[in-house]
């Protein structure tokens, strides 16, 4: 199993930048900004033959009690609770300082292992030796995480704490051979509608930092679900996402420009994505916008209508809002729709299978002999629109893949297919082969005309 190593050190030390060098990709936000980590950001490495589960953290800091600095310090604190070893980093340029002083303190009385590391070392800039063991953790380790310098010294001196997890490295995803990898969820919205505290809830732990304040999510937080019941023991991958604001809005406003890139990344790595809806402001222009570039990338989509327990006369509501959003996005009409409360925990077992379905769906492969009967019985009832006096012909139709269904036609003229007759067939599909709500591709396969002019 690999050794937890949690990454702590003041703002603005390099923390997240030598996070993304030791994971091998650019996971974390990074920016000239103190404080742009927040929340604990986790990731699986390989440092030499070591394997590691890193977790990026906040830095320390002071303030009231329910200020968003100490809920960032409280995270950091339950980070190093969580781990096994700890890579102090301090920055070489300012040397040892009295928020340095205070977060040796912690690690001291935490009585976790400590590897101190000195960063930003690129140059002729070194750590004083005097004052790194004045921390009492020994000598700094001289490194550059912009630069790759140091990695080998940084490699030697965690060996001795997590010899055990020398290991082959294991299948993308998790995945044994013959098995599913995990399924991979996002949730995602406008800011400030629940996200993180849906996130929170689902998990059973406060994994992301929430509060009244908008924005608070920068960096997309995944974990591990493990839900079982409507996924057979199935482990779901489970992101937490930055609210997704008008890009007019957002211009000029490069962490928030990142953390949206961030949440986008995520949405094209999920299989299913969680859209989360403010009942008190529901279907906004921008949950549109966001639900028809989820439909775009092709993904399997759940609508979750959260703050219920705030909702006003709810006779007949989920049937109102079931209608608004058929009609409002018809290119996801049937999507699961779920009224849920995030604060209470109300509706929350709906949830898991609602995803499900979304995921079943989206998985769905239809054969190919009943999706031509489907088309012949489809084209009797409401044959395609004539063209300049010929008419359409579609011949055959097939499913080349799923995720998400894709298929494809083929006859005459198909370029020449209107939208709305498509939007017929697809409807169709949605209701012959229970694929209500995941998007639908169509592939035009159009035969050449022998007798056109060469």
């Amino acid at each position: 199993m690999a050794a937890r190593l949690a990454i702590v050190g003041r703002p603005n030390v390099g923390k997240s930048t030598l996070f993304n060098r030791l994971a091998g990709k650019k996971l974390a936000i990074v920016h000239d900004t103190p404080g742009v980590t927040r929340d604990r950001q986790e990731a699986e490495a390989r440092l030499g033959g070591l394997s590691l589960h890193l977790i990026d953290t906040a830095g320390f800091d002071t303030g009231a009690p329910e200020s968003l600095a100490m809920r960032m310090t409280r995270q950091t604190r339950a980070a190093i609770a969580e781990a096994d070893i700890c890579l102090f980093v301090i920055d070489a340029r300012d040397g040892v300082t009295a928020g340095d002083e205070i977060i040796a303190d912690a690690l001291r009385k935490s009585g976790k292992p400590v590897v101190l590391a000195a960063n930003k070392c690129e140059g002729r800039v070194r750590p004083n030796a005097s004052e790194s063991f004045a921390l009492g953790f020994g000598e700094a380790i001289a490194v550059s995480a912009e630069h790759a310098l140091g990695m080998e010294e940084l490699f030697d001196a965690l060996a001795p704490f997590a010899e055990e997890s020398r290991a082959p490295p294991e299948p993308e995803d998790g995945a044994q051979d013959g098995e599913r990898g995990p399924l991979r969820l996002a949730i995602v919205g406008r800011p400030n509608v629940g996200k993180s505290s849906l996130f929170n809830r689902l998990l059973g732990e406060e994994r992301s930092l929430t509060g009244p304040e908008a924005g608070i999510t920068r960096d997309a937080v995944k974990a591990t679900w493990n839900v079982g019941g409507a996924f057979g023991g199935r482990e779901i991958l489970l992101h937490d996402t930055a609210g997704m604001r008008k890009k007019a809005r957002m211009a000029g406003e490069t962490l928030e420009e990142m953390s949206v890139a961030s949440a986008l990344s995520a949405i094209r790595f999920a299989e299913c994505v969680v859209v989360v809806i403010d009942v008190t402001q529901p279907f906004e222009k921008q949950d549109l916008a966001i639900a028809d570039l989820i439909a775009r990338e092709g993904r399997a989509i759940v609508f979750a209508v959260n703050k219920w327990d705030l909702a006003g006369d709810r006779t007949g509501a989920i049937s109102a809002l079931r209608k608004q959003l058929d009609r409002l996005l018809p290119q996801v009409e049937g999507a699961p729709l779920v009224a849920v409360s995030a604060r209470t925990g109300q509706g929350l077992d709906r949830l898991p299978p609602a995803i499900a379905a979304a995921d079943k769906a989206w998985n769905t492969r239809v054969p190919t002999g009943q999706l031509n009967r489907f088309l012949e019985q489809t084209l009797s009832r409401n044959p395609p629109p004539a063209v300049k006096g010929r008419r359409v012909r579609i011949r055959y139709i097939t499913q080349p893949k799923s995720r998400p269904p894709t298929f494809a036609l083929f006859g005459n003229q198909l370029d020449a297919l209107p939208e709305h007759y498509l939007r017929y067939l697809r409807n169709g599909l949605r209701e012959s082969f229970h694929l209500a709500g995941t998007p639908l591709r169509f592939l035009l396969r159009t035969s050449k005309n022998p007798y056109a002019e060469k």
